[in-house]
């Protein structure tokens, strides 16, 4: 009896069938609405993203593929179970259709198949789904997609009849195919990855339209943490220990640590400590770009754009990454973007580390983190408690004083009147704070309080960029009548900027972030043009209090002349960059190594060794962060009585 005509594999060849065609059909549209990015059309994009429809497919219909296969000939042949395969298809039709849907919407988003991103959103499903209902008319789609899997599943009425009424074969061969489907399963877990055939290099838009979104799913669930040591390209321990500490070497530092690959070290800030007050607030999704003094003409950022004028400016200043959590992590721990989960997101292994907020608190600060969202999402909450801070977030809030909120938290003005608050308190108690903000109006759903600015609500990001903009140029104007203003830095950075997608697995351009600090009393407006990262934003904020501390940061002091050569990081969970202002190296799992020279321009791509010095310099960051994290060489240690702390000289 030929295999493929029995009833079972008949009904799983018509299930798994439709779910080819709908991905086929997801891939051209998606290719084809992006043709421009993706070089054009790529054959290679349907040859290799077949592999992985199959290879999805492989495990995904192996539950449906054991009940055909093992139910009974008597309880096949029942009306009723002709009724629920019939259900079972329909059910089928309306997943593969809503899959495909939420693809497009989460490609529309961030320009990429579902990855670590759609796996953190299935973790924290209430601000997911609430953003969800209040930026797409769900009830419409939903009711679209059930009948078009009802409208297909009548279509399919012969083939289903004909599957359906085919023979049954005997219990033994049964038994044998179902065999045969686990060792096919286990070959696709196998023989496929996240990374390869599909990710090796070249348009990333390509390799991103040659995988198949569900499969990146379940394999980005897997993967959510990935060992630099097993993945990626190593050099020896003796020769990173020695780059690192090359890296690192200021001028005013001293390493201490007794392992040479770690990079404990005092840091020696000349001139008289001081105690101002620090206000660092976090910008959701707040590219460079959106600025009016950088070229936009849509008139969005009129308050940043006059701050500039009176800030010290970083105006060649990058994120580490994609998401909150990366920026937090740079700015809280100044380490750069391990592959994997960042540190925020590591349950239990999320605290204990030495954060800025620590290193005030040691001196008397109040390290407050202050989030407008709730801070459960991104494990937020566990990580800043557990490195220094206390935690006011949108549950600490009377609800009485929030007067707007949407899926993500309470507009950007409330949290801005609970700073205030926070800082009226401390300044009353004589207490020197650090209010480290976080904010969520520039975010999808891009809903904010009416009659603030001339953009209706709701209408899309510039109208959220331009009430950021409006809610800070409020926040300050209240500050300026307080009696700690004068004696208070603002420091005004995103966490990443709002679209990170490109032709390359690392776009170095779409990292570009605003980084203000702004205090008219204590520091000389000007532009400062030197390549930055968010993980220098901490050291340079205790340099400016000319703090003496103990660092396991791997950032640099940006207003201390020093010859350390230029970089910043960047990452993306798998791929991990270093770029030097020019040219960008890439390294990759499976121990890929690449480099773009000209990087900002013709980004023109080649395969080097890890002998190159900017892959080495690359790997010597990642290998000793990576390394530093798995041997607790990052720990917060307190510093001894007249360790040459502020107020301590």
């Amino acid at each position: 009896m030929d295999f493929f005509k029995t009833a079972p594999m008949r009904f799983l060849s018509l299930v798994t069938g439709a779910w080819l065609v709908v991905f086929l059909l997801t891939r051209a549209v998606l290719l084809l609405t992006h043709l421009d990015e993706a070089g054009g059309i790529a054959i290679s994009v349907f040859g290799i993203g077949l592999l992985y429809d199959l290879g999805f497919l492989a495990y995904a219909a192996l539950p449906l593929g054991l009940y055909l296969l093992l139910c009974p000939p008597g309880l096949w042949r029942r009306r009723g179970h002709r009724w629920f395969l019939r259900g079972l298809l329909t059910v089928s039709l309306f997943a593969m259709l809503f899959t495909a849907t939420a693809e497009w919407l989460f490609w529309d988003e961030f320009g990429v198949r579902f990855n670590f991103i759609a796996v953190d959103y299935l973790v924290y499903s209430d601000e997911v789904l609430n953003n969800v209902l209040e930026s797409y008319p769900i009830g419409t789609l939903l009711s679209i997609l059930a009948l078009l899997a009802i409208a297909i599943s009548v279509a399919l009425g012969k083939p289903f009849n004909a599957a359906v009424d085919a023979a049954l074969p005997p219990l033994r061969r049964r038994l044998v195919n179902a065999l045969a489907l686990l060792i096919v399963a286990g070959l696709s877990l196998q023989l496929l990855s996240q990374d390869a055939p599909r990710a090796q290099g070249g348009n990333a838009y390509q390799n991103e339209l040659a995988s198949n979104g569900p499969y990146q799913f379940f394999a980005a669930f897997r993967n959510n943490e990935l060992d630099y040591s097993q993945f990626y390209t190593t050099l020896p321990p003796a020769k990173v220990a020695g780059q690192i500490r090359a890296e690192l070497n200021e001028p005013n530092a001293r390493f201490i640590g007794e392992d040479p690959q770690d990079i404990r070290r005092m840091i020696d800030n000349p001139g008289t400590p001081r105690q101002p007050n620090i206000v660092l607030v976090t910008i959701e999704s707040f590219s460079a770009k959106y600025m009016g003094s950088n070229g936009d003409d849509r008139n969005l950022t009129p308050n940043l754009d006059v701050l500039r004028k009176h800030s010290l400016y970083f105006n060649n200043f990058y994120a580490t990454g994609t998401r909150t959590d990366r920026g937090l992590e740079a700015i809280t721990l100044a380490i750069p973007p391990t592959p994997g989960r960042s540190i925020v997101k590591r349950i239990g292994r999320e605290s204990g580390f030495a954060s800025l907020g620590q290193q005030l608190a040691a001196v008397g600060y109040d390290s407050v983190f202050v989030y407008g969202g709730r801070g459960y999402f991104d494990n937020m909450n566990a990580f800043f408690s557990g490195n220094g801070y206390r935690v006011v977030d949108q549950s600490s809030v009377d609800e009485a004083e929030i007067h707007f909120k949407n899926a993500w938290g309470m507009a950007d003005e409330d949290l801005y009147k609970q700073t205030l608050k926070l800082a009226d308190a401390d300044f009353a108690k004589g207490q020197p704070f650090l209010l480290q903000l976080m904010t969520t109006s520039n975010h999808r759903p891009y809903t904010y309080p009416d009659n603030r600015i001339d953009i209706k609500s709701g209408n899309g990001r510039d109208g959220a960029v331009k009430y950021t903009d409006y809610a800070i140029g409020q926040f300050l104007e209240q500050a300026r009548q307080k009696p700690w203003f004068d004696n208070t830095l603002f420091i005004f950075v995103a966490d990443h900027t709002a679209g990170s997608a490109g032709k390359e697995d690392l776009p170095i351009a779409n990292y570009q972030i605003p980084l203000f600090i702004y205090a008219p009393k204590l520091i000389e407006p000007r532009e400062d043009g030197q390549l930055a990262s968010q993980i220098d934003l901490a050291p340079t904020l205790l340099g400016l209090l000319n703090l003496d501390y103990q660092s396991t940061f791997f950032g640099r002091n940006l207003l201390q002349d020093n010859p350390l050569p230029p970089r910043v990081v960047v990452g993306n969970y798998q791929h991990l960059g270093l770029f030097d202002g020019k040219d960008l190296a890439i390294l990759s799992p499976r121990q890929g190594l690449r480099r773009h020279d000209d990087a900002l321009s013709e980004s023109r791509e080649s395969r080097v060794g890890s002998d190159d010095p900017l892959i080495s310099r690359a790997i010597t960051y990642y290998q000793s962060a990576s390394y530093g994290f798995k041997q607790q060489l990052l720990a917060w240690k307190a510093p001894k009585e007249g360790a040459g702390h502020v107020g301590e000289r």
